[in-house]
């Protein structure tokens, strides 16, 4: 599915399913929370910390999801084309960083 597609999607749920879309300050707060499900699965998971017998059912992909609907929402809200928005992005990174990263001896 493409950006584009998923933002339609995400729009026609909140029409059928969310009543409205939450306030962009809301999104915001919601989307930090996300984020923080996200790092505490990471943390403990991949990182140092040891995974607690709650977290170890808990579905990394279900929380990155959680992340891309909140970024979608708020896409949406503010009229941002997030498909050409990320196209111009990587445009970007590649012109910019293609030599960078290549040069980085920390990445060899």
């Amino acid at each position: 599915m493409g950006i584009q597609k998923a933002q339609q999607e995400v729009d026609n749920w909140i029409k059928e399913h969310g009543v409205r879309y939450f306030n962009e300050l809301t999104n915001m707060a919601q989307l930090t929370e996300e984020v923080g499900e996200v790092a505490r699965i990471i943390a403990r998971r991949y990182g140092e910390q040891s995974e607690k017998a709650s977290d170890k059912d808990k579905d990394l992909g279900e929380e990155l999801a959680d992340v891309l609907f909140v970024v979608l929402c708020l896409a949406n809200q503010t009229g941002v084309d997030l498909e050409a928005a990320f196209d111009k992005k990587m445009a970007i990174k590649t012109k910019r960083d293609h030599d960078r990263h290549h040069n980085n001896e920390k990445l060899k």
